[in-house]
């Protein structure tokens, strides 16, 4: 089969682009090839895993993430305890703005503005999270996991928009490993009574979930702690059926992030014949296509 140039039109749809990227090559191929990898888990009725690593929410990605938990295109979210307090703070209305990477920090941080890469957010966001979070943790009892927890959080939000809120609506897990390592970390220290959170009841039902007798898939974003938490609780089952990942590291340093899914075979994580892609891309570009072209292909699972 050749390479074929894209028949870019006026009016295209982005999901017909990422189709016509099956035929070109590098990473556009990549993301063609991830699209349609996708596609064929969520319709052969696989387990989901999303993992979601590095500022996706503050850079604007939450309503994506939502939105497949609520379609069902998903069925687990596995993040960091940083995109976790930042999607309280947008569900606070409290949100991020458009800034600068050239600004002058110490100006910023006169002006209690917090800065990530061209995003901020003001100090007053977390100063109304501590708020919003403590009367949560000091009205809690017992020992919950984390995403037990994250639904207690969900449960209190009043944005349907949330995918915290539409995480505890479809009672869709929710696990945060590094929770304790956030902002929300801080608070559950200062605030609990009573409560405690049990990271290894986590572990127990990531491996229940994996234990599943049904096709299982996986897509990454970013790497980091998100991903091997996923990826190791396989490691007791049979591995995954399909697996795309989407990052910006290489493999030669030797770190996760980077880690190709081909590598992830020889732990077993993935099965030997595993249908698997990894797109060597901006997730800020790559997702938004990727969430395209599923929900132009794809009828709603809820």
């Amino acid at each position: 089969m050749k390479v074929k140039s894209p028949e870019i039109r006026q009016g295209i749809r982005a999901s017909e682009l990422v189709e016509m990227f099956s035929s070109t090559a590098f990473n556009a191929r990549r993301l063609g090839e991830a699209a349609k990898i996708c596609k064929e888990m969520i319709e052969n009725d696989s387990f989901v895993f999303l993992t979601l690593a590095g500022a996706m929410i503050p850079a604007g990605m939450r309503k994506i993430v939502a939105d497949m938990i609520e379609r069902r295109f998903v069925d687990c979210l596995i993040t960091t305890g940083a995109n976790i307090v930042h999607e309280i703070s947008e569900s606070l209305g409290l949100g991020h703005e458009i800034g600068s990477p050239y600004a002058d920090d110490l100006e910023l941080a006169e002006k209690n503005i917090n800065r990530i890469y061209d995003v901020y957010i003001k100090q007053e966001a977390f100063e109304k999270i501590e708020e919003f979070l403590s009367q949560i943790i000091s009205e809690l009892k017992g020992v919950y996991a984390s995403y037990e927890f994250l639904w207690e959080v969900g449960r209190r939000i009043d944005d349907e928009s949330s995918f915290l809120k539409k995480a505890w609506n479809e009672k869709t897990p929710i696990f945060c490993p590094t929770l304790h390592d956030s902002i929300a970390g801080l608070h559950v220290t200062i605030y609990r009574k009573d409560l405690q959170i049990d990271f290894f009841r986590d572990v127990s039902r990531m491996i229940d979930l994996c234990f599943q007798k049904r096709k299982m898939g996986v897509i990454v974003i970013g790497g980091g702690v998100p991903k091997n938490f996923t990826l190791q609780a396989m490691l007791l089952a049979e591995g995954f059926d399909y697996a795309v990942q989407i990052t910006t590291d290489s493999p030669q340093w030797g770190g996760l992030s980077g880690a190709t899914l081909e590598e992830a075979k020889s732990w077993c994580k993935l099965k030997a014949d595993a249908k698997a892609v990894t797109v060597y891309c901006d997730a800020t570009i790559a997702l938004p296509l990727l969430y395209t072209y599923l929900l132009d292909n794809l009828r709603w699972r809820g």
